[in-house]
């Protein structure tokens, strides 16, 4: 008998482990995008966990990696029940409508009410479901009665908890929640889209609302998705009796609950809410289009009620549309880069959200087909937050039949070379050969993340292009004053200023300069990757496809943008020549061990000892990284003087903070 219970407590050791285990590499997998082991060897453990919980099912729990992530991919969204229906907000538009239904509640309740008033996310709504303060289910809203199971989906989000920090959980939670897009990643998303050829997206509620639509959860995994929680839709035990209560315990219990929420007294502070928030709207890193105004007591909310398909305690206090309506005069075409011809539309100038908008990109044909969108249309532009305009829709009903179809060009507009397609893009195969990439990559290469030659703008290189004096990246290094100083309005100071800048960019770090060179897919993080693992320029270039595939978070089509580049004879030539120009591309030492190995660091407020660049250099040099926001796969903020919301973040997440003297002391200066 002992001998049992011994195999058994054996038994069930090393299936925690194996789950354990797996569920470590699926995060590392999945949301950091850091995977330590191959995939035959997650295979391996998770083969062994399935075999041991069919040969011992009273072991099986459904938090298990084998009932969530790592099960194979469904070819379709299974329809759930929601624990609780989830309605959607009737709209008010002004004061005038506040006032109304504030006088609605309080004559049905016969007393004076507070309110809770948020942000009003958007996003896409889900519902979480916890049972015994585990994750087992997410589904869309749907139809508010029934919604498509996204679970897979959602347990890649970071931070969506999969076991409740608190230890005194309800046995069963349901909680609503808006998935959304941060506007500065929704914009590196679409950055990183363009370098690799790939269509953008119009808006972060698209990227939310598609992430969740992906079959395969590793798609959803690489965006940068966030949670926001705002309504708790079931709760066994002592439910809090406020909404403002219940976002302080879903916040205890380790979600993130909706941002700049307020408590207002009545419904004067609700007004003034509306109006602070309204005037902060593009400040914000998220895009709302108005407040979500809640009545507080939850015992308020039970005796109002519910309409068929609205709550009567909750309103949605919408902004000002920021459509605004304007003539689409002409499109025309641009040469990027990488040989991308894309369609920009010319508009006649409009206000939209504080901005003046002249010119909309159309991104490529497709969308202009899904748009359906002539020269002479007038169009619907949309600005929300930092993201650029864009034009949401054509006005159809103000057509007059005198609208012309666009066709891209079959010949480039800059060197006349026959056009190519790939997919969607139409491109000028021509390369440097073609005026308009020779510009854009000379551009480029002088910009602040490579060369960093101050005074290289736009109309610069316009200009020593016109008069022969550049032809490609090696030719900035023979430029000499006696040329400049006969250009229109070139003065002795801005001369040496510019020659003076060209000479300093002559020693350049290895990863500025491959991130220089305008390699197709290469941004700067690849270039960092690729800098830090081969050390050296000739290292790169020697590389074959199977060592450059296998750096961390660089796939195949980025190795093949690698390999093509350094196969043309051309590129070989033209870094001889920058060489022979004098530049130095300076050695990435190799790191291969150390405390700071592959290591994430934010750094936030004023350092006293070291600029931000110092900084970064030393966490690069142990081989870490410098990122910009903090991620749950962010390892250290350092907090300086007057350090900002950074440091809010940082603790919330349990982040470690770092002063600048311990900062120091763990880089060993």
């Amino acid at each position: 008998m002992k001998t049992n219970m011994a195999k058994d407590k054996n038994i069930n050791k090393r299936i925690s482990e194996l789950r354990e285990m797996i569920l470590r590499h699926n995060d590392l997998y999945y949301i950091d995008g850091l995977p330590e082991i191959s995939d035959n060897k997650y295979d391996e453990l998770v083969r062994e966990l399935k075999a041991l919980e069919l040969q011992y099912p009273e072991y099986v729990s459904s938090d298990s990696p084998t009932q969530t992530v790592g099960a194979p991919i469904p070819d379709k969204f299974e329809k759930v029940q929601h624990v609780t229906p989830m309605l959607s907000l009737e709209s008010i538009n002004d004061s005038l409508g506040a006032n109304h239904f504030d006088q609605v509640c309080v004559k049905e309740l016969g007393e004076s009410i507070d309110y809770l008033c948020e942000p009003k996310l958007d996003g896409l709504s889900v519902e979480l479901v916890y049972e015994n303060g585990i994750f087992t289910r997410a589904a869309t809203r749907g139809d508010g009665m029934t919604g498509e199971e996204v679970t897979l989906n959602v347990r890649t989000i970071g931070n969506v908890p999969k076991r409740l920090k608190s230890s005194d959980a309800p046995k069963h939670l349901a909680v609503r929640g808006e998935v959304m897009m941060h506007i500065k990643d929704f914009q590196e998303l679409n950055k990183r889209r363009i370098e690799q050829n790939g269509d953008v997206f119009a808006n972060p509620r698209n990227v939310a609302a598609g992430s969740m639509r992906q079959l395969d959860a590793r798609v959803t995994a690489r965006r940068k998705l966030h949670v926001y929680c705002y309504q708790i839709l079931a709760f066994s035990g002592n439910a809090p009796t406020t909404q403002f209560e219940a976002m302080k315990l879903l916040k205890q219990m380790g979600f993130d609950v909706s941002p700049n929420m307020k408590h207002c007294r009545n419904i004067e502070e609700v007004k003034e809410y509306h109006h602070n928030m309204e005037a902060v709207r593009d400040d914000l890193n998220y895009e709302i289009d108005g407040i979500v105004v809640k009545v507080n007591k939850i015992k308020f909310q039970e005796k109002l009620g519910t309409r068929t398909t609205n709550p009567k305690w909750a309103v949605a206090y919408k902004f000002k549309p920021r459509k605004e309506i304007t003539r689409l005069e002409d499109i025309i075409v641009q040469v990027g880069r990488t040989g991308v011809i894309t369609p920009l539309a010319l508009l006649q100038a409009v206000e939209v959200g504080g901005v003046t908008v002249s010119r909309a990109t159309l991104h490529n044909m497709d969308q202009i087909k899904k748009l359906g969108v002539k020269i002479g249309d007038y169009v619907k532009l949309h600005r929300a937050g930092d993201v650029i305009p864009y034009i949401a829709e054509v006005v159809k009903e103000k057509r007059t039949g005198k609208e012309k179809e666009f066709h891209m060009p079959s010949k480039c507009p800059s060197c006349g070379a026959k056009v190519e397609w790939e997919n969607v893009f139409c491109r000028c195969p021509a390369g440097l050969a073609c005026p308009a990439q020779l510009k854009e990559t000379i551009i480029h290469y002088t910009s602040k993340g490579a060369a960093n030659i101050d005074g290289f703008s736009v109309k610069t290189v316009e200009l020593l292009y016109s008069k022969g004096l550049i032809r490609n990246i090696s030719d900035i290094y023979s430029l000499n004053s006696s040329d400049l100083l006969k250009l229109e309005g070139w003065k002795e100071k801005r001369t040496n200023n510019l020659l003076e800048a060209i000479e300093k960019s002559k020693n350049i770090a290895l990863d500025r300069f491959i991130f220089g060179l305008g390699i197709r897919n290469v941004g700067k993080h690849i270039a960092f990757l690729l800098a830090k693992r081969f050390g050296n320029l000739e290292n790169i270039i020697s590389a074959d496809r199977d060592r450059i595939v296998a750096v961390k978070e660089i796939g195949p089509e980025i190795t093949d943008s690698i390999i093509d580049f350094f196969n043309v004879s051309e590129n070989i030539k033209e870094i001889k020549r920058l060489k022979n120009a004098g530049v130095v591309v300076v050695e990435s030492k190799l790191v291969s061990k150390g405390r700071l190995l592959e290591k994430k660091f934010v750094f936030t407020g004023t350092l006293e000892k070291l600029t931000r660049q110092e900084a970064k250099d030393l966490v690069e040099s142990k081989g870490g990284e410098v990122v910009s926001s903090v991620g749950k796969d962010v390892d250290f903020v350092v907090a300086g003087k007057k350090a900002g919301s950074k440091l809010k973040k940082a603790k919330e997440k349990d982040i470690k903070v770092l002063s600048e003297e311990e900062f120091m002391k763990l880089v060993g200066r």
